[in-house]
């Protein structure tokens, strides 16, 4: 049998980041989370926490994190159930769920606040491409993910939120400077600094491929904030998709221009959630549909 307040305490560190958090959130000592965490680690053989600032879980620490969140989502749902249960205050859990950064400074966020003002949850959020969120779920990370792929993961439930619609964008002193000439096709776009968020970011390759009917190897900046992306593309660093959303204001005032006007990449996104944690996740799901029926378009 598992030692669960061991377990808590391990989770707790790589939640917190240090012991001494971990401590003040458990309501005990530093001393006692250690010893509870080396004990943890003799049972299982192995180091389960990497000391550091701030502290990590190891790969096998990591699962045992996944488990225990897990064990938790099944209480908060036997106490929902059965209300003698639930302890006296408000229990909260960890909600981990994967989402795209363009999706989370978009239409996500104001869903995201208000599920959790009126669920017992403490929602972490982690950031990656849409065509790779599918692969936190798969690996166990996060119980639900807003992602580009449709078949849904194994024990997982697949919905169509809808599109988020970019535009290629270059403030227009860039334009001039690099397309006006020439026209925008596959030597100025080869030749043409652009921005991606992360290497993963494949959006401009794909705009850029659709547009020429062939592959273009693209200069590139890469900038991994969704406000500097915006702030660099205004700047005259490079030209990126943005989301039609998200540089509406500058398009119209004219800071930014199409690159090639009336030729939006439309990218479906999808809600994956896992099963075992429906229960905990219908209200997030609620909110998240009622937020892409605004913020997306209809698929």
């Amino acid at each position: 049998m598992l030692d669960y307040s061991a377990l808590a305490a391990m989770a707790a560190v790589v939640r917190e980041g240090s012991f001494e958090r971990a401590a003040r959130s458990l309501h005990v000592t530093p001393s006692a989370i250690s010893q509870r965490i080396r004990a943890l680690e003799e049972r299982v053989g192995c180091a389960l926490i990497v000391r550091g600032q701030p502290c990590r879980a190891t790969e096998t620490g990591r699962r045992l994190c996944q488990h225990i969140d897990r064990v938790r989502l099944l209480e908060h749902e036997l106490e929902n159930a059965v209300p003698a249960l639930a302890p006296e205050g408000v229990a909260r859990v960890p909600l981990p769920v994967a989402v795209n950064a363009d999706s989370l400074a978009t239409w996500f966020t104001p869903a995201m606040a208000a599920f959790a003002r009126e669920a017992p949850v403490w929602m972490n959020i982690a950031v990656d491409d849409q065509d790779h969120t599918a692969e936190w779920l798969r690996s166990g990370a996060v119980l639900a993910a807003v992602t580009a792929t449709q078949r849904p993961a194994a024990g997982c439930n697949s919905s169509t939120l809808g599109a988020m619609r970019y535009i290629a964008a270059a403030s227009p002193v860039f334009f001039d400077c690099h397309f006006a000439a020439e026209g925008v096709g596959f030597d100025t776009l080869a030749r043409t600094p652009s921005l991606v968020f992360n290497a993963k970011d494949e959006l401009q390759l794909q705009w850029a491929s659709r547009h020429c009917g062939v592959h273009v190897d693209l200069p590139r900046h890469i900038v991994p904030s969704t406000e500097a992306f915006v702030a660099a593309t205004v700047a005259g660093m490079g030209w990126g998709m943005h989301p039609e959303t998200l540089i509406a204001s500058h398009l119209a005032a004219g800071s930014l221009v199409e690159v090639v006007p009336g030729t939006p990449l439309d990218v479906p996104l999808y809600w994956q959630q896992a099963r075992a944690a429906a229960a905990l996740l219908e209200g997030l799901t609620r909110h998240l549909r009622a937020a892409a029926k605004v913020g997306l378009r209809p698929l």
